[in-house]
């Protein structure tokens, strides 16, 4: 029997590949809206980070969203993903 292969994803903070169900994903659907999706399905221009503190810090540290995409992400954003990050982790 063929093995299933695993999706892989590369995590802007770290840029460790690693599984994709093992990352969080960031959305920015076309109405600008960033926010995580816990799914993995929205529609939109995804990017991946880690499932841990260190690299959801980074995120904010060094705004790397605003590189993935490619536009002026309010620090409010940052705010809210890190507030959704920690209360999922609880």
């Amino acid at each position: 029997m063929k093995e299933k292969k695993i999706p892989m994803r590369m995590c802007i903070a770290c840029h460790e590949m690693k599984p994709k169900k093992e990352m969080l994903r960031i959305v920015k659907p076309k109405d600008g809206e960033v926010s995580i999706d816990f799914t993995g399905k929205a529609a939109g221009r995804g990017a991946y980070i880690c499932d841990n503190s260190e690299c959801i810090k980074k995120l904010r540290k060094a705004r790397l969203l605003n590189k993935v995409f490619s536009a002026e992400i309010p620090q409010e954003v940052y705010d809210k993903i890190e507030v959704e990050f920690f209360a999922e982790k609880k």
